[in-house]
């Protein structure tokens, strides 16, 4: 509700009878490491009007100023910039960009639109990754998934922590929910420092008692595990959380069931998940999927599918701490959002 009041005021503000002052955007909605323009938010474009485009550049030889999902926080990077004798700011001013009557009526078409031209003035690329909250995530044809899943940040705490997540009993009961405590968390993965047992389970989505259902964690670290095929743990993803049905066919993967699925294994955002389960059941009379048509997407689909197997197998070092692909591999997260432009690597990467 706070968005569509935000638009509308908007949308008043910058109507020609309007005599109230200009309002200043950053339609990346966050801080980035300068090698690449994310995506454009289109809130700043709903009205349809003209905007002035503003550049910003750092052009010193000693970078303090890169405050990106990775690499020195906040204050490290105040501190660094406030040691310097001196930074230098160059503020560019572009022509007004005026509209064209599609773009009025497309706020994301102009937002598009508008970051290709500036990119194109700062001479650097466009690129789909955008942040959802806190996650960097990139558009894969219809569904948008982490640039990283938080999946294999939590195999490095567990590895880290000497944990193999094939020897942990995640007997979860198929279908049902089990809500569990942090500490019941602990006792079943047998952790017992505070700190990794925090940073384990904050990985979770909690409930407002600060709960987390425990097939989350089953099927967590089945994939983290290594030991399943992508058939049997898509499988088993397809029995945690898929419903008993009335009536039809015995079991079916509804909405919520297959956007925890998508979350946990891509780090998709939800509501991308549920639009795609929607479009998804579109094809039936049924509104959830059966077993053999999430396999059919989740294995056989020729992008969905490599997208699958490329983030449920990541690559490890020799120590075993899971990577990032290669952005410009096959099967890299880049290379699979069609008509993108790579993403940029964070500082510290």
């Amino acid at each position: 509700m706070t968005r569509l009041l935000a638009a509308e005021w908007w949308r008043r503000v910058s109507r020609p009878s309007s005599h109230l002052p200009c309002v200043l955007f950053f339609p990346e909605g966050t801080c980035s490491n300068k090698k690449a323009l994310l995506k454009f938010k289109p809130g700043a474009f709903i009205a349809g009007v003209p905007v002035q485009p503003v550049l910003i550049r750092y052009p010193n030889s000693l970078d303090t100023t890169s405050w990106a999902w990775r690499g020195p926080g906040v204050l490290q990077v105040l501190w660094l910039t406030a040691s310097q004798p001196c930074s230098i700011v160059d503020v560019e001013f572009l022509p007004v960009y005026h509209p064209s009557p599609e773009e009025s009526r497309d706020p994301t078409l102009y937002a598009n639109n508008v970051q290709r031209v500036m990119a194109q003035a700062l001479g650097i690329p466009a690129t789909e990754c955008e942040f959802v909250g806190s996650l960097p995530v990139i558009v894969v044809g219809r569904l948008k998934v982490a640039l990283e899943p938080q999946l294999w940040e939590l195999g490095k705490v567990l590895r880290k922590a000497g944990l193999s997540p094939g020897y942990v009993d995640a007997g979860a009961e198929p279908g049902r929910s089990r809500m569990i405590s942090q500490e019941e968390f602990a006792r079943q993965l047998q952790l017992s420092d505070p700190q990794t047992v925090a940073g384990a389970f904050g990985y979770f989505q909690q409930d407002t008692k600060g709960l987390v259902d425990f097939r989350d964690v089953a099927l967590a670290l089945a994939a983290l595990d290594g030991g399943r095929n992508l058939e049997e743990l898509t499988r088993l993803a397809f029995e945690l959380f898929a419903e008993e049905q009335a009536e039809g066919p015995n079991r079916l993967l509804c909405e919520a069931g297959f956007s925890t699925i998508l979350h946990l294994l891509l780090g998709s955002p939800r509501p991308a998940a549920a639009a795609l389960h929607a479009e998804l059941c579109q094809a039936g009379p049924s509104r959830g999927l059966s077993l053999c048509q999430f396999q059919n997407f989740s294995l056989h689909d020729p992008l969905y599918g490599k997208l699958f197997s490329t983030y449920l197998r990541p690559p490890h070092t020799s120590r075993g701490t899971s990577q990032t692909p290669n952005a410009s591999s096959p099967g890299s997260p880049t290379a699979l959002a069609n008509g993108t432009v790579q993403a940029p690597k964070q500082k510290g990467d």
